[in-house]
């Protein structure tokens, strides 16, 4: 399963926290993880593109991204990327777990 956290502070989004697979198919046909894998590349290109200054780290199984700048936009864009996760939850079940931290 992918477990997507996000971080809450101040009534506004300060970064997420994306790991793990879907197990929706076998490791490179796994549309679940290509659209989660794809839709996290899209919301950092974002947040760089609109001075979010965001850091982000990458690991093995593990993107990491936190937002420096531009909160409010930030919080737009994240929160947008949430929505987005949770469309793709809906028609796949059981393949995300999201969750939101209060930081």
């Amino acid at each position: 399963m992918i477990c997507a956290e996000f971080f809450h502070s101040d009534e506004l989004f300060k970064g997420f926290d994306i790991s793990g697979h879907a197990g929706y198919a076998e490791s490179g046909r796994d549309i679940v993880c290509a659209s989660v894998s794809s839709a996290v590349q899209f919301a950092v290109n974002l947040l760089d593109d609109f001075d979010c200054d965001p850091i982000v780290n990458v690991s093995d199984n593990l993107v990491s991204c936190r937002i420096t700048a531009s909160e409010n936009t930030a919080d737009a864009i994240i929160g947008v990327f949430r929505n987005h996760l949770e469309s793709i939850l809906e028609e796949f079940p059981d393949t995300i777990n999201i969750t939101i931290s209060e930081v």
